[in-house]
């Protein structure tokens, strides 16, 4: 079995996917999914799918909806749903591997990929894409209600950004600047607080040779922090500005070609 939550949450088995739109039953599984492997109390359940609101006779309503959270289980694997979803102690547990949920399968790739970023650009952008592949549309879309998912929602969209900066920076390595400035140009304008992708656009742009275009960004970003914050662009962005005034070959030489 796999639970995927990069996107709306589903359960699957070799062929057979299965969205869970039942609100209470997802929450239940979600929580379960973000702590494979671990037991989670029944006490703690109850305060995240409820959201600490009063429940009436909350421990009964809890099982009632294990069950049908089993049953699903059980329909989509054909196994016995009390095989994947165990009953421990006090609590629940789901029985399956950490890299059998996607969020789990997504941070790994990711940090592999980061990892060689600057060793083997080729690598890590493929393992970099297999990591964002793995998404679907936001983190446990529909679930933010509950605390933990709504944290852990959180926490994984800064990691897809993060994935999505490391991988530019891999392709930047392999010399592909100029197939990067629309996406760069996007992802700037979606993400002004972000100053690693205004930096990568300077970069893409004075590869392409348009260094009035690279400089121009800068005083963008420089411009919208004073009006917003009175604050200067960060050390890394007004480095490359200088670099870039430099026309300095050793930050700013374009890779050979592979």
């Amino acid at each position: 079995m796999r639970v995927d939550v990069l996107g709306p949450l589903t359960i699957a088995a070799g062929p057979r996917v299965r969205e869970i739109t039942q609100a209470k039953v997802g929450a239940i599984l979600a929580v379960l999914a973000l702590s494979p492997g671990a037991p989670v109390s029944s006490t703690r359940l109850i305060e995240e799918v409820w959201s600490g609101k009063p429940v009436r006779d909350a421990r009964n309503t809890l099982q009632a909806n294990v069950k049908r959270l089993r049953r699903i289980v059980g329909a989509v694997t054909g196994r016995r749903g009390d095989e994947l979803i165990r009953t421990v102690g006090g609590g629940y547990l789901l029985r399956l591997p950490a890299r059998q949920i996607d969020a789990r399968a997504f941070a790994e790739l990711a940090d592999q990929g980061a990892g060689l970023a600057g060793r083997d650009p080729a690598r890590a952008a493929h393992l970099l894409r297999a990591a964002l592949e793995l998404w679907r549309g936001p983190a446990l879309l529909g679930l933010r209600d509950v605390p933990l998912c709504r944290l852990e929602a959180a926490f994984l969209d800064e990691r897809r950004l993060g994935a999505r900066e490391d991988l530019i920076s891999a392709r930047l390595a392999l010399g592909e600047h100029r197939e990067l400035i629309a996406e760069l140009t996007r992802l700037t304008a979606a993400h002004p607080e972000r100053d690693r992708f205004g930096e990568q656009l300077m970069l893409a742009l004075y590869r392409a040779g348009r260094q009035t275009e690279a400089l121009n960004v800068f005083h963008g970003i420089r411009r919208r922090l004073a009006a917003e914050s009175g604050l200067e662009p960060g050390r890394g962005i007004r480095r490359l500005h200088q670099a870039i005034l430099a026309q300095d070959d050793r930050v700013l030489a374009v890779p050979p070609a592979c």
